[in-house]
């Protein structure tokens, strides 16, 4: 399938794995040096769990096989418990270990999210509104740090003006990965991949932003959901075909902005005034 057009993959994600990684694309351009290395152990067989605890000492957990989450116990409360990620073989979980290497205290402060969640609540079909958040970011979340006039037309939704008009500021706009099932999809990319965007303010560094998301990540900020969402092949520089501002004139994938009308207040009509 061309990617330049809108719909899914043609593999798969379960058919693609570990060795099919394309270290060059620039999405991973913050994880290559670390997961390159790692990829190369995977594919040359050894088992991964093991290849990534070989690979960073000093992480608040450690990397087992799936096989040692006991039947009936959720992944989020093992991890709590034991400091133990059930790792998969596969590039989902390949992925998540990676972001644990990059993001250890974020990811441990979502982690601590999760747990209290389900220990207040259960596991149940219904996660409430700080799981749900909490596993949407962990999922598909991107950092940014953008202007205010480009985070503004990103939320606003007015792609021609943040991806075409305003393309010589992304030279200039810090982004980061973070959500494991958004790169398995890039693995093989398609048009349509979205991911949700997390503003990072433009006074934090790169060397605090661990630290700085793992204190922003809030119950109420997340149960608020101030993600904006962003089709990962529309950054400027990250895939050929976006340099034609056609490119962006695709609907179905740079959606409109759908806007809530406000209730309107009764007092709103001419007929009835507020009382003085």
């Amino acid at each position: 399938m061309n990617p330049n057009r809108t719909g899914r993959r043609c593999v798969p994600s379960s058919a693609l794995s570990v060795p099919d990684i394309d270290w060059q694309a620039p999405w991973l351009a913050d994880w290559r040096a670390l997961g390159k290395p790692i990829a190369q152990q995977v594919a040359a067989g050894c088992p991964q769990a093991q290849a990534l605890n070989q690979a960073r000492d000093h992480l608040p957990v450690r990397f087992v096989p799936q096989a040692d989450l006991p039947e009936g116990q959720a992944y989020e409360d093992f991890i709590f418990a034991h400091g133990q990620v059930p790792t998969r073989e596969g590039l989902h979980d390949f992925f998540n270990a990676l972001c644990w290497m990059h993001f250890p205290l974020a990811k441990k402060r979502l982690n601590q999210l999760q747990a209290s969640e389900i220990a207040r609540a259960g596991v149940g079909q219904e996660r409430g509104p700080v799981r749900d958040a909490a596993t949407v970011f962990d999922e598909n979340a991107w950092l940014i740090q953008p202007s205010d006039a480009l985070w503004t037309a990103l939320t606003e939704h007015r792609w021609t003006e943040a991806l075409v008009d305003g393309r010589a500021q992304w030279a200039h706009t810090r982004l980061w990965a973070f959500g494991h099932a958004a790169l398995e999809k890039a693995v093989q990319p398609y048009k349509s991949i979205t991911v949700h965007l997390w503003r990072v303010p433009q006074e934090v560094g790169a060397a605090d932003l661990d630290a700085w998301l793992a204190q922003d990540l809030s119950p109420d900020k997340l149960a608020s959901k101030p993600f904006s969402p962003l089709p990962l092949l529309g950054v400027p520089g990250w895939w050929p075909a976006n340099e034609d501002p056609a490119f962006y004139r695709d609907a179905s994938v740079f959606r409109p902005r759908r806007w809530t009308a406000a209730p309107e207040k009764p007092y709103a009509n001419s007929e009835i005034e507020p009382p003085a």
